[in-house]
């Protein structure tokens, strides 16, 4: 992938070749995206264009390095990603290695994939994701070789925040003080919960979201987005009318939702609609990224609620989102979110 090839962030695409035609390229880069916002398509434009051997303005495109990155089998770029433990082998010892050839195929196959479709990729949708002590002292054992092709050892850590202390520690020494040419490239969605200590030594970039053009040319809408669309929908025509059996209803459906993943991207869904409202309510309709199609009902819900519901709203769903990941009984939560959410109409 070329920079040229990217759909939005120009300035941010500008930043990162800069870097690299100016040799001053910082030692761990952190970017934080919206999930499926895109950052792995940057993160290949990049690494296309360190690699290049006939660099210009852009990556080439045709050459040996780009081909590799493309292909994603450059031999000096390794790749971190949450896996699950898989019952027969201890959690310590499960690496991505074990799943990289499904986990690559999948983000070939669209670099703007949300996380919950890589997990499902490679079969561990329902399951809960870590990255291990065992997977840092991979990463070490890696870098403590020579590059094969004389340049950058590159490592690529999705999602850190799923990093174990133990983990983190074990590549918090190497990520503060790397050998010469050796650069981390961390993606999060979180980055509240990636460790400080961590966080501290990368140079921070955003990721700025998609418009929702842009992300229908990378997201076709499949059966369950459409899904969580309608829940959507249905939840604030229920709230709107006061409808508390109906709103309940609602949060049935959600705590039934085949898996953890696909109840956090409802509520992640949940919190950018919501900013559409706010935008609404405050008269910055050019700034609401809403479809032709769907301004009315989104000016009518806005025209419904009270200004202060999409703040008080916020604030429930990232505590809901933060329990998700906990042993807590679903039903319960999303019960109690559709109470609070009621309440604040």
């Amino acid at each position: 992938m070329r920079f040229s090839d990217i759909r939005g962030n120009e300035v941010l695409a500008s930043a990162l070749r800069t870097m690299v035609s100016t040799g001053r390229i910082p030692h761990a880069l952190m970017l934080h995206e919206d999930d499926g916002g895109g950052a792995f398509a940057l993160v290949s434009a990049f690494l296309s264009y360190l690699y290049c051997h006939n660099r210009g303005e852009d990556s080439c495109g045709a050459c040996p390095g780009c081909n590799k990155v493309d292909k994603m089998i450059h031999p000096d770029i390794h790749y971190v990603f949450p896996v699950a433990s898989n019952g027969r082998t201890s959690s310590d010892k499960v690496t991505s290695e074990d799943y990289l050839i499904k986990w690559r195929e999948a983000v070939l196959a669209n670099p703007y994939s949300y996380e919950n479709a890589l997990s499902e990729a490679i079969g561990i949708e329902s399951k809960q994701t870590f990255i291990s002590v065992g997977e840092a002292r991979r990463i070490l054992e890696k870098l403590s070789l020579t590059a094969l092709e004389g340049g950058y050892r590159s490592v690529v850590i999705y999602l850190p925040e799923k990093m174990n202390p133990q983990a983190a520690n074990a590549l918090l020494k190497m990520i503060e003080e790397p050998p010469v040419k050796t650069l981390f490239i961390l993606i999060t969605h979180e980055v509240e919960k990636v460790l400080p200590t961590i966080f501290s030594r990368c140079l921070f970039m955003r990721v700025m979201p998609l418009s929702r053009s842009q992300a229908a040319l990378v997201h076709p809408a499949t059966e369950e987005e459409t899904e969580l669309e309608d829940l959507f929908t249905s939840l604030m025509d229920a709230l709107t009318s006061g409808d508390l059996l109906a709103s309940l209803e609602i949060s049935d459906s959600l705590a039934g939702l085949s898996s953890r993943d696909r109840q956090r991207a409802f509520l992640r869904l949940f919190a950018q609609r919501l900013r559409d409202i706010f935008l609404l309510q405050q008269g910055l309709t050019s700034l609401a990224d809403i479809p032709g199609e769907s301004q009315q009902w989104y000016q009518a819900a806005a025209s419904k609620l009270k200004k202060t519901f999409p703040r008080r709203a916020l604030q429930y769903i990232d505590k809901a989102s933060m329990l998700v990941e906990r042993n807590v009984s679903q039903k319960i939560l999303f019960t109690d979110l559709i109470d609070r959410l009621f309440v604040s109409i």
